[in-house]
């Protein structure tokens, strides 16, 4: 009789481990699970990516003119004669901002230009001109900024046939109610229409028919994700929202790399599906961010942990992801081009 209980008790003790066995592997496996989502392992057929971040980032630092002698960050891109060229803004110890220009021929080492391409001249602009978007539509490069007067910010354009000599148009939105900035253009009409998404809360978006004059919808049509996950856990654009580099058009829809914050300050990336029916609908949405925060020059700079992505080209096969690092320094992360 006691021979039989010992048996026993050897036996809830295997089962008893067994279990706890694979309970442990559960929770394992869902943390690795979670964790290659999150890190973008994976993507969706509608995305770019996965993205992977160049080993020798940061691919351009300040310090080699007085104009950009503080931070260099936040650059677009676009592709011209077989070689790219990168606009970025750069600031001077005032903290100034100019807009500089350097080109590449692999798209991961750049010459810089002496002079910049665009710097503060109006009263709308008079603390600095700031983190351009560009876009070539008919032969003419259409470029907006955020002019900088210190106590507010308005979203500006500028025009240019060969990238070194601009236009300037003016604001784009003025009689809009609060401060704007971050305006990327849609590269081709939709419905008759030219399409911005544009905003650095919610996102707003304005239509126009000539590139110069242009209509807000005074409704988001992408908002921040405020509220928890069903796990507790909050979104990576908990804070804000706000465009990214220059949308593209894909047999899905319209393709806007964005940035995201949380309630940490914590900037990311994301990527949003919009309906080439109607621009303003979201098709699809990353839960998690596709380029994120982990080199220590992204977490400790002008701001700490801040991946800030505003320029994207496709070029040799490959997708250029371009992004501020800390608000101080230049990155570039990489996808294949899908057929």
């Amino acid at each position: 009789m006691l021979r039989r209980k010992s048996g026993n008790k050897k036996i809830i003790f295997i089962l008893g481990a067994v279990v706890l066995i694979a309970a442990l592997l559960t929770v394992l496996l869902a943390t690795f699970y979670r964790n290659k989502i999150s890190t973008s392992a994976d993507t969706d057929s509608w995305q770019l990516g996965p993205w992977t971040k160049y080993e020798n980032n940061p691919i351009l630092t300040s310090g080699d003119f007085e104009w950009e002698s503080k931070n260099v960050l936040n650059p677009t891109a676009i592709v011209k004669d077989g070689k790219i060229y990168l606009l970025y803004r750069a600031q001077t110890h005032d903290m100034t901002s100019y807009i500089g220009m350097a080109v590449s021929e692999d798209g991961f080492n750049f010459v810089k230009e002496k002079e910049p391409v665009l710097f503060p001249t109006e009263d709308y602009e008079k603390a600095g001109v700031e983190d351009p978007r560009i876009v070539e539509i008919d032969g003419t490069y259409y470029m907006t900024y955020t002019g900088w007067i210190r106590t507010t910010n308005y979203l500006c354009l500028a025009t240019s046939k060969d990238l070194y000599n601009w236009e300037k148009k003016g604001k784009m939105l003025p009689d809009w109610p609060t401060a704007t900035k971050s305006g990327a253009i849609v590269p081709q009409k939709i419905n008759g229409k030219y399409h911005m998404y544009f905003g650095d809360t919610n996102m707003y978006y304005a239509t126009s028919e000539d590139l110069i004059n242009w209509t807000p919808r005074t409704e988001p049509v992408m908002e921040f994700r405020y509220m928890k996950k069903e796990n507790g856990e909050r979104y990576f654009d908990s804070m804000l929202v706000e465009p990214g580099p220059t949308p593209i058009i894909t047999p899905g829809g319209i393709l806007l790399i964005y940035n995201g914050a949380d309630t940490w300050k914590r900037y990311s990336t994301g990527e949003v599906l919009f309906s080439l029916e109607d621009p303003s609908i979201v098709l699809e949405r990353t839960e998690f961010p596709v380029l994120e925060v982990d080199h220590e020059l992204e977490k400790t700079g002008q701001v700490n942990n801040v991946v800030f992505s505003e320029g994207l080209v496709k070029f040799k096969g490959k997708w250029f992801l371009y992004y501020g690092m800390g608000d101080s320094r230049i990155g570039v992360a990489t996808c294949d081009a899908k057929d």
